[in-house]
């Protein structure tokens, strides 16, 4: 078998057929198996092992949830059987250090991993960290094979390790809602930019350089504290704002920053794998910092592009569209002035605030930006309640990818903006009922017309991590400054700011365009269920 294939594994349930494969000698023919635990053969399907890779691949017929059962490849008087598997739904979760860290890190850790035994049909399963500059067939090195959840042997194994807390609580989640076994496969490498997980097809439809960087100075994005950890491990601190979007994509990139490198160790591997969904916490910590205005292309093209190449490796079983769920980008500094996390975060929508939409059909968005943690042992960068984190990821996947159509997993989003001219007045709409937990947080910002100069001369400013409301208005040849909108008042689904000195016609509308909006689960609007308003441009 391959090397992702082991006891105690998850395949995916029917309606998809469960893809198996591996290697042997070329020309051989290899007979699959699926047997119950009493020994009775369920199903049984013969695969000739071809070249040059000389490999060979089998797509087992639709099996119900359940198990056990043993999974059996023979060749010739050789054979490899794996005890324990189940079926049901399989979950792949990449990305960079918020998806490695452990369970070990999050909140209440001593409670989750004491719950862990409770969840004996929550397998896990984590690749190690890999580069190659080729595509590779088979993953070169496994963390964690496939394993029944421990505390303390792999749900809290060590930090930024395995198991991946947010993958293993979406994943116990999913278990508690469905009933069915689950798959976690997590994939993951701290510090990493998007492009390092993107085939060369993603980099050349976004008009990025495939080999990053052969002249200029070197730049490394794993530039920080490193707790101790192997080299490889070690999360990555932002620079310094002077790399920003303005990075050059000559300057060159070392290790696992490298465009296509962990795509082609890491994910290219799993191509035949049949999946039911993906959940990615890359986050864009690191693009907030290189090529950031290039993520509303990069992110939606790398959906695109995964989905094809999991659908395609899998022979089809694998759906086209692959539920991907993704986490919005947290809190770093909270009294940057710099924009780059707030245009990141809309450019993982694909600049246009919500998700799924045409752009990006079939996705779900966790939004974080209220869930910041100046105090974390392991930097703000790394927030510990992943639970909250968790519980929208499934609330996204219960509705998307499960189809649960009454049940709200997306904030309250402006439908419309009614200026009242004469009062001075924006009347925003939003879609859902708002709750509003800060009446005096600083969070909107609109930018008009015309307007007199000396309102031009206002320019807006960051207190104690808050997005201040603020209004622009152009002003001769230069634009202003944003400039603050207060909040004046907030109805049910309604919310009216006082646009100051700019009385004309309002042009743009922000809401929470910072890099720290607001404290902890503290933001100015929330729907009854709880969830906050995204930000948006």
């Amino acid at each position: 078998f391959a090397s992702y294939y082991g006891d105690h594994m998850v395949l995916q349930k029917k309606p998809a057929g469960a893809v198996v494969w591996g290697h042997g000698e070329l020309g051989a023919v290899v007979t699959v198996t699926v047997s119950e635990a009493s020994g009775l053969i369920i199903m049984e399907k013969t695969a000739q092992v071809k070249g040059p890779s000389v490999t060979w691949t089998t797509v087992l017929d639709p099996v119900d949830q359940g198990g056990p059962y043993v999974l059996m490849a023979e060749q010739g008087l050789e054979n490899v059987t794996l005890r324990d598997i189940y079926f049901g739904d399989v979950w792949l979760c990449s990305g960079q250090s918020n998806m490695a860290m452990t369970v070990l890190q999050v909140a209440n850790a001593s409670q989750e991993l004491a719950a862990a035994a409770r969840y004996p049909y929550v397998r896990i399963f984590a690749a190690a960290p890999s580069c190659s500059n080729v595509e590779l067939e088979d993953l070169e090195q496994i963390d964690l094979p496939w394993s029944i959840p421990t505390a303390a042997e792999n749900l809290g194994h060590g930090n930024f390790t395995y198991f991946s807390a947010v993958c293993w609580l979406l994943g116990r989640s999913l278990y508690e809602a469905l009933g069915s076994p689950i798959g976690l496969v997590e994939v993951a490498w701290g510090g990493t930019p998007i492009e390092a997980w993107s085939s060369h097809r993603v980099l050349q439809a976004c008009g990025l350089p495939e080999d990053t960087g052969r002249e200029g100075p070197q730049i490394s994005l794993l530039h920080g504290a490193c707790f101790n950890l192997k080299p490889a491990l070690c999360f990555a601190s932002p620079l310094n704002l002077a790399l920003s979007s303005s990075t050059s994509p000559h300057q060159q990139l070392s290790g696992p920053q490298m465009p296509s490198v962990l795509w082609n160790a890491m994910i290219h591997p799993l191509l035949n794998m049949t999946l039911r969904g993906v959940a990615w916490y890359q986050a864009g910590e690191a693009n907030a910092f290189l090529n950031t205005d290039q993520y509303n292309c990069t992110f939606p093209a790398l959906i695109a592009d995964w989905r094809w190449a999991f659908h395609t490796g899998s022979a089809g079983q694998t759906e086209p569209l692959l539920p991907f769920g993704f986490v919005q980008l947290s809190t770093y500094r909270r009294r940057s002035a710099d924009d780059s996390f707030a245009r990141l975060r809309w450019h993982q929508t694909a600049d246009l605030g919500l998700v799924p939409n045409v752009r990006m059909p079939s996705t779900f968005m966790a939004v974080a930006m209220d869930l910041g943690d100046e105090h974390s042992p392991y930097g703000s960068i790394h927030p510990r309640d992943k639970q909250n984190v968790a519980h929208r990821l499934l609330l996204g996947a219960r509705a998307v990818a499960y189809g649960d159509k009454d049940l709200v997993f997306q904030g309250p989003y402006p439908t419309r903006a009614v200026l009242e001219v004469t009062r001075g007045l924006l009347n925003v709409t939003y879609s859902q009922e708002l709750i509003c937990r800060l009446r005096d947080a600083q969070a909107f910002e609109v930018r008009s017309g015309i307007s007199s100069p000396m309102s031009c001369d206002r320019e807006g400013h960051t207190d104690e991590g808050f997005s201040p409301p603020q209004v622009c208005c152009s002003c001769q040849a230069s634009p202003c400054q944003w400039l603050l909108a207060p909040v004046v008042a907030v109805g049910s689904h309604t919310v009216t700011l006082a646009l100051s000195g700019c009385k004309t016609l309002v042009l743009g509308l922000r809401y929470a365009w910072a890099e720290w909006p607001c404290e902890y689960q503290a933001c100015p609007l929330y729907n009854p269920e709880g969830l906050p308003a995204p930000p948006f441009l």
